[in-house]
């Protein structure tokens, strides 16, 4: 596996990743940290780009029927 390179923030108790890992659950790693001086540290990332940073694939209608792709529920059973 190539290595991947991620930033993260240490919230005091854990490293939160500023993307999402493409790793199978129970994937063992190996973690090297080093501390980032804050002139280093990247801008945040706006909601929008991180939205795609997870290239999600979908239905073009998701925002029109979120109920029924996450619930399972059609216009007749609401």
């Amino acid at each position: 596996m190539m290595p991947q390179e991620l930033e993260a923030v240490f919230d005091g108790t854990a490293l939160q990743l500023e993307v999402p890992l493409n790793l199978a659950p129970g994937t063992r790693v190996r973690i090297i940290v080093e501390s980032l001086l804050p002139n280093e540290v990247k801008p945040h990332k706006t909601f929008l780009q991180t939205a795609q940073s997870l290239k999600l694939q979908g239905k073009p209608d998701w925002s029109e029927k979120i109920d029924q792709y996450l619930y399972g529920e059609t216009l007749s059973e609401q």
